[in-house]
């Protein structure tokens, strides 16, 4: 019996020695041909990371994001190393790095750009009134309301900023928000920011303002002074 095993055993041994010899010959040519493989991915790897960060830029309805919104689309948190990756983009011209921490995709919305400057704001005054045929004067000024007075230019373009009370700033009746993000106030929420901040000022034309939605527009304000000056404006028109 002892003399049986033996035999089995010793013809067992070959086949072992033949499969871990088979299995090793298998290895080799799998990393024969896996081995540039593993090399393409790490060439490429870092074009697929930015082609990805690309499309989700390039697939959202804005065209100009902030630093921390540009965190949120691709949930990153290390800001560092975003930064560092967006400023790659700039240099490569897929991005434009406008001011510091504000990025866009060429071309942009200029609009978008100016409630990206300083937040919150929103787009009123002269700009609104001008292409609502309020005011007939060119201005090529993009002008806003906004927490402070500021005149900046970026990229050949000109952004007036004009200081409102915070109390009616954050009242966000008659300021639309659309989907790319702009803020923009309506023709009638224009006229009474550009009256509220000017001792006077002619308008070339009233007809298209919604008087009623002026008067419902007022308490947002909570000005005596505004009230006649409105007052005045429309006895006069």
């Amino acid at each position: 019996m002892q003399s049986i095993l033996q035999n089995i055993t010793i013809r067992m041994i070959p086949c072992v020695g033949e499969s871990i010899g088979l299995t090793q010959l298998v290895f080799k040519h799998l990393n024969y041909f896996c081995e540039p493989i593993i090399r393409i991915f790490r060439i490429f790897g870092s074009y697929f990371i930015i082609m990805d960060i690309i499309a989700t830029l390039y697939g959202n309805p804005k065209t100009v994001f902030t630093l921390p919104e540009t965190a949120l689309l691709l949930n990153e948190q290390n800001f560092v190393s975003l930064s560092k990756r967006l400023n790659y983009y700039v240099k490569t011209g897929r991005l434009l790095n406008l001011r510091k921490g504000i990025y866009a995709q060429p071309p942009y919305n200029r609009e978008e750009l100016a409630c990206c400057i300083f937040a919150p704001a929103y787009i009123s005054l002269e700009y609104i009134l001008q292409k609502a045929g309020v005011v007939f004067q060119f201005d090529s000024r993009i002008t806003l309301v906004s927490y402070l007075s500021r005149t900046i230019e970026v990229d050949r373009q000109m952004y007036s900023f004009r200081k409102i009370k915070n109390q009616t700033l954050i009242n966000t009746k008659g300021v639309l928000r659309l989907e790319n993000g702009v803020n923009m106030a309506t023709p009638e929420r224009a006229f009474l920011d550009l009256l509220y901040l000017n001792d006077d000022y002619f308008f070339d034309n009233l007809k298209p303002l919604d008087r009623q939605l002026i008067q419902d527009l007022l308490p947002a304000y909570n000005s005596k002074a505004l009230i006649k000056k409105v007052q005045k404006q429309f006895k006069n028109d």
